[in-house]
């Protein structure tokens, strides 16, 4: 039997996610050194059928729920930030629908969903491009829209199939810009994926620019259409589900630069090293405690207004102690941190991502804030 058959065999994903981010990790370095996209990883992930863990079995899937994907991907972040980064973006698309399917009927989803598990689609989110506002333009062509617009962060993007994305279609007479959205394919004559990915942290998950130059979506391509920048009931489930998701890799990534610097901070002999390494503990106890909440929200089934509140509460407690990790760990190691081969210089710029996804801590202090008073938070993102 073969490495890889022993990962497909009938077992959990956080099992094969383990076995898998033991070859992921010695990949590592040699990725970030050169910014090159974890493409080898990605084909080990297909192969080892983690791509369509969240599609419901009934469907062709492994039928993961949730909270098993969530630590599968905190596992890999254990070993490869980049490649679990990447792989999250990939999995809250299929986790998604694989809700609304199982819990609202939605029938609509079955196609995507059967095809990611026959074919092993890779799909690329936008959302980092989109979010509630939209981006890009839709203008009504016989049949459909051309689309024209410049996505970033669109992991995974070398390897993508499916574009899952979206843009606005101007409302006439005033009335309100719609989203609309849709998926585009990634061979497409017009679309490209652009060489930008060069960053400090995430180097390897291949997070380019997309541009979109004019290919047409049919009407019957359109799968939600929504007023722009305002909440819409399809985001409060996005945002209930992707979020926790997305940032398992992160409180992953700071339970190995935790593990790293102990490793090495043992070596040292100064007294003032287990206060630190005791407040680095306890930063860590925050991110999962934060994590933990975050997904309990989505275990209750029911994206809401309130559950979006205590997601996003979850997602800047993750970071804020996520990277308080990052910034004790190389306070216990001291110097030796600065060096590349010790490993913890990598995650500590990794780490860093956690910064980026939405809500960022201003609008999320005005939406918690909002809701405690009882005051809209429509358009508050």
């Amino acid at each position: 039997m073969t490495v890889f058959e022993q990962i497909s065999a009938p077992r959990g994903y956080v099992a094969r996610a383990e076995a898998l981010g033991e070859i992921f990790a010695a990949r590592a370095a040699a990725l970030d050194d050169t910014d090159g996209f974890a493409a080898e990883n990605f084909r080990d992930l297909k192969q080892a059928g983690l791509l369509e863990a969240g599609v419901p079995a009934e469907l062709g899937g492994g039928g993961a729920e949730p909270a098993e994907l969530a630590l599968m991907l905190r596992t890999l972040g254990r070993h490869c930030g980049s490649t679990a980064l990447a792989l999250a973006m990939h999995t809250h698309q299929v986790a998604i629908p694989a809700w609304r399917w199982r819990h609202q009927g939605a029938t609509a989803v079955e196609p995507l969903l059967k095809r990611v598990a026959a074919e092993r689609l890779v799909l690329v989110s936008t959302g980092g491009s989109d979010w509630i506002a939209g981006g890009g333009e839709a203008v009504a062509v016989e049949g459909g829209y051309r689309i024209r617009a410049r996505k970033v962060f669109c992991s995974a993007a070398p390897v993508g199939d499916l574009l899952m994305t979206g843009a606005i279609l101007k409302g006439r007479d005033g009335a309100h810009d719609e989203v609309l959205h849709f998926a585009v394919p990634l061979s497409s004559p017009q679309v490209r994926v652009l060489d930008t990915w060069h960053t400090l942290g995430m180097r390897a998950s291949g997070s380019h620019d997309v541009m979109i130059d004019g290919h047409v979506v049919p009407e019957a391509g359109v799968a939600l259409r929504r007023r722009a920048g305002a909440w819409h009931p399809a985001f409060q489930i996005i945002a209930t589900i992707a979020l926790p998701l997305i940032y398992s890799v992160y409180a992953g990534i700071a339970e190995t630069a935790r593990n790293d610097a102990i490793a090495l901070a043992r070596r040292k002999s100064a007294p003032q090293v287990a206060p630190v390494v005791g407040r680095m503990d306890t930063e860590l106890m925050g991110a999962e405690l934060a994590l933990g909440g975050m997904l309990a929200a989505v275990a209750e089934n029911a994206p809401s207004a309130e559950t979006v509140n205590r997601v996003m509460m979850g997602r800047n407690l993750v970071a804020r102690h996520a990277l308080a990790v990052g910034d004790l760990a190389l306070e216990a190691v001291g110097g030796a941190a600065f060096f590349r081969s010790a490993g913890l210089e990598r995650r500590f710029r990794d780490l860093q991502g956690a910064r980026f996804h939405p809500m960022q801590p201003g609008p999320q202090a005005e939406y918690a804030g909002r809701m405690a008073l009882g005051l809209p938070v429509d358009e508050v993102f």
